[in-house]
């Protein structure tokens, strides 16, 4: 199995000069490191990493990972920036956003499932969570950011398999340059299941906003600082260098 991880975008909402998912977290993790750690722990050692807005912190950064580069991440969206990734790759594929902090069990549970497969949240959702629903045997039926009657969120953790593959890249290809990579899933519903995976027991949140990462620091504060990482008092002081490198 291959793992995506999506950090191309600017991530503007934010309103960082670097890439969102270089934000440090109170462990002194930042979000991708967090991410590449846990997928490394559960197996996962084939990464690429989708890259686009200054691409050079994030390669710098992570060099023991893959990356592809999506040259035309300013004005395309995840939908062009998976299929940057999934064009040549020929096996099970579990892909995330860049911006998502979870739990281990969160990408346990997606393994599990026997098939292509999206991580749920069933909560309530305000306007910016890509939302979802569901048929009488747990297969996505709708999925984006309008769905009547939603029963919760699409977190942005999910899993293709191989021979779903061909399928979801044909998909993206008919995908606009503004389109989510939901859009390619919604397209595919009656298609090719994608079942839903209830992750609701675990943490995961989506950094959007300032608030946003604010509540992810908050979750996520209980969380030792790991062998060989800075202190989050560290982690912080380092962050104008890393303000810097982004402006040059």
């Amino acid at each position: 199995m291959k793992a995506v991880i999506l950090a191309a975008g600017v991530g503007s909402r934010l309103g960082s000069p670097f890439p969102k998912s270089l934000s440090t977290l109170p462990s002194g993790e930042r979000i991708l490191g967090r991410q590449i750690r846990i997928l490394r722990e559960l197996g996962l050692r084939e990464i690429h990493v989708v890259v686009g807005f200054k691409k050079t912190l994030l390669m710098e950064e992570y060099p023991q990972v893959l990356f592809r580069y999506n040259p035309v991440y300013y004005i395309t969206n995840t939908a062009k920036s998976l299929l940057c990734a999934l064009r040549d790759l020929d096996d099970d594929v579990l892909w995330a956003n860049g911006d998502v902090v979870f739990d281990p069990e969160v990408v346990h549970h997606l393994l599990q499932a026997g098939g292509s497969a999206v991580a749920v949240d069933r909560k309530r959702c305000g306007a910016e969570e890509v939302k979802y629903r569901t048929d009488g045997d747990g297969l996505i039926t709708a999925i984006s950011k309008e769905v009547a009657e939603p029963e919760g969120e699409a977190v942005g953790l999910n899993l293709a398999a191989r021979a779903d593959l061909p399928a979801l890249v044909q998909a993206l290809e008919r995908c606009g340059d503004n389109d989510y990579f939901e859009k390619a899933l919604e397209m595919l519903t009656g298609q090719t299941p994608y079942r839903a995976v209830d992750i609701s027991a675990h943490r995961c949140i989506e950094v959007d906003f300032e608030a946003d990462l604010s509540e992810a620091r908050r979750l996520f504060s209980d969380v030792p600082t790991r062998a060989g990482k800075p202190t989050p008092c560290d982690a912080e002081a380092k962050e104008p260098a890393l303000w810097a490198r982004a402006a040059g």
